[in-house]
């Protein structure tokens, strides 16, 4: 199957500026294509790796990908979606960000060998340009009122209230695609649903400088569906935090976990970027019993992303505790020592990271949520002492799903 087919028959093109355009591009001779991200976090989420997704196939059909690190960018702060300006970062902060996210990279897309993904960073043109330079060869090009009537900046106004700092995004961001096509050949850009506004500005300033200059660029934007949950709200995170890719920032238990808790409408989509399992097979799964169709997901993520002795290790972990019996070793673990101001059962819950806080371990005690030893236990000052642990194990569950095994020291 041709590569623009399967992104269609894999639900994984949303929409574009020219499809006929974009067809003949992805199924023809080998393009040059960019994506960009701020790195305003140390790590990537799952909810973040949607367009690497799509990236690693475009590179495995053998187009050249250019990974675009937003480290001028992120100076200011992409305010699609957002209701309040986002947190400014030091340069510093960015950097470390960008140092620490590439590292992640590498499990989507090849940085080294044959066709190895390039990563370029904004701020090395971005910091030769001044103000004044920008504004008359970039800025001049956009209206206003043109930008305002976008939801990236008309919902920020009705939610927050729109910044002049906040502005400068687009004109930027446009600014990214007439570069990279002029010093690497980009013709496409890629991105998620919620980019739709700043990549359009890209493809529509090249125009206009085709009319400028005289040139004839055609450049093309396109975007996946966005992993959202019932509620409409981008996924990725969990009750538990963020589903990092980075293996130093989660479980392996956690993140199969999860995964598996995924919302049922995330299945298929999950499965269609983050596998190559056919779609027919997918369907097929999810439409008879959605439950193993889950576990299946989380396994084969969690191979992917992290590698198949942690997907095996959280595999028997789940199993161990929502099965019974088995080895205890996979499960996240909590080392408690008398004497340590950890002494009640809240405290504990807290201490472990079942609980935010000891309010909350109180209420899940009073509302029954909470099980130590496979019992109920209600009492939120419960007395933790050494008499409480079996061969010095301590199995505390909130709800049905979150677990943690204290170990005596």
């Amino acid at each position: 199957m041709k590569l623009y087919e399967e992104l269609v028959e894999r639900n994984l093109l949303y929409q574009s500026t020219d499809d006929e355009a974009l067809k003949k591009m992805l199924n023809g001779s080998p393009i040059t294509v960019y994506n960009g991200f701020d790195p305003t976090a140390d790590s990537l989420h799952v909810g973040h790796c949607v367009p690497y997704g799509v990236l690693r196939r475009m590179q495995r059909a053998g187009h050249h990908i250019v990974l675009l690190v937003g480290g001028a960018t992120a100076s200011i702060g992409d305010p699609s979606g957002k209701s309040d300006m986002r947190k400014m970062l030091s340069k510093k902060q960015i950097n470390e960000n960008i140092e620490k996210i590439k590292k992640t990279i590498g499990v989507f897309l090849k940085l080294d060998g044959d066709n190895p993904a390039v990563i370029v960073n904004n701020a090395d043109w971005f910091d030769k340009l001044t103000y004044v330079d920008f504004m008359r060869e970039i800025g001049v090009h956009f209206n206003v009122n043109k930008m305002m009537a976008n939801e990236i900046y008309s919902n920020r106004i009705k939610e927050g209230g729109l910044t002049f700092f906040e502005m400068g995004y687009m004109p930027m961001q446009a600014y990214d695609f007439v570069h990279l096509n002029r010093t690497h050949g980009c013709t496409l850009q890629w991105g998620g649903a919620d980019q739709w506004g700043n990549i359009v500005a890209g493809v529509e300033l090249q125009r206009k400088l085709n009319f400028i200059n005289g040139t004839d660029i055609n450049l093309v934007g396109a975007t996946n569906p966005l992993l959202v949950t019932p509620e409409g709200k981008k996924m990725g995170k969990t009750e538990k935090g963020a589903l990092w890719i980075d293996k130093s920032r989660i479980s392996a238990y956690d993140f199969y976990q999860g995964i598996y808790n995924t919302p049922d409408n995330c299945t298929e989509m999950m499965f269609a970027n983050f596998t190559d399992i056919p779609m027919d097979e997918v369907r097929e799964m999810i439409s008879t019993n959605i439950v193993e169709a889950k576990k299946r997901l989380a396994y084969e993520i969690t191979k992917f992303v992290r590698g198949e002795e942690d997907a095996k290790s959280a595999q028997t972990a789940s199993e161990t505790l929502f099965g019974g019996g088995g080895d205890m070793s996979n499960v996240p673990t909590f080392e408690w020592q008398a004497g340590k101001g950890v002494d009640t059962l809240a405290d504990l819950l807290t201490a472990c990271g079942l609980t935010k806080s000891k309010s909350e371990a109180r209420r899940m005690c009073e509302q029954g949520a909470v099980t130590v030893r496979g019992e109920v236990i209600k009492d939120f000052a419960l007395c933790i002492t050494p008499d409480l642990f079996d061969d010095g194990e301590l199995l505390l569950k909130k709800g049905k799903k979150s677990f943690v095994n204290v170990v005596l020291k």
